[in-house]
């Protein structure tokens, strides 16, 4: 099986069973961010929980294509594992943040380091489909948007 097969074998698993998948209640929520891609319909509705500094939590809904899901669950599974504990700071997570777009607008000239990005690391080939970038993002820039607004 090659390397691009077991990708895509892993983001249909993020895309069957994600993680994070459900909203939880607003009670002690920091900031919630709703974000589109007129594109292709996708959406999604994040929502973030902070500690002071650190990001304690994240859950979404959203609906779309099997990209865009992955890229959500994946996002939350880099956050929970990374985090640990004690969660991540808000730098941390910008950083992650940026390095994840900085790779997908890259056209296949960035990879995301596997060490860094974890599973997400397997959205690498999506930089090379400028129309798929935008659903791999969503998450993301829900989460920046959630971390502006906290």
């Amino acid at each position: 099986m090659s390397l691009e097969s077991l990708y895509q074998e892993l983001i249909l698993d993020h895309s069957k069973r994600p993680k994070g998948f459900g909203l939880a209640d607003d009670e002690g929520a920091t900031a919630t961010s709703h974000q589109k891609n007129p594109v292709c319909g996708d959406e999604i509705t994040l929502r973030v929980r902070m500690d002071g500094d650190r990001v304690r939590d994240v859950t979404w809904e959203g609906a779309g294509c099997s990209i865009s899901q992955a890229s959500a669950s994946m996002l939350v599974a880099l956050l929970e594992e990374d985090g640990g504990d004690d969660g991540l700071t808000r730098a941390e997570v910008t950083t992650l943040i940026d390095g994840f777009r900085e790779a997908l607008r890259s056209r296949g000239k960035i990879p995301l380091d596997e060490e860094t990005f974890s599973d997400a690391a397997a959205l690498s080939g999506v930089s090379k489909y400028s129309a798929r970038v935008k659903c791999a993002m969503l998450a993301w820039v829900a989460l920046e948007d959630a971390l502006a607004r906290a």
